[in-house]
């Protein structure tokens, strides 16, 4: 009788869910207070101008108008909130 001991388990097979990170509002588009305008992990886009940054660096919308994105010194980047004219 032919016998063969077993080989052992895989370490593999598992996967983390995609935190759905990134930018959701924009250049130029309008956004109300409150809005999400980027989720990040750490400061890759900074808050400029009525933008808010959360506990988890989120940054959203302080007042309405719409998003401006600009890079500044050392190709850091900022995003501020720009009153919408009408």
């Amino acid at each position: 009788m032919a016998h063969k001991k077993s080989g052992g388990t895989s370490r593999n097979g598992r996967d983390t869910a995609g935190k759905r990170l990134g930018v959701k509002r924009f250049d130029g588009q309008p956004v109300r207070a409150g809005n999400i305008i980027v989720r990040q992990r750490g400061t890759r886009i900074h808050p400029g101008a009525n933008v808010g940054c959360g506990r988890d660096y989120t940054l959203f919308a302080l007042t309405d108008g719409v998003v401006k994105f600009e890079t500044l010194y050392n190709n850091k980047k900022r995003v501020s909130i720009v009153a919408s004219a009408s």
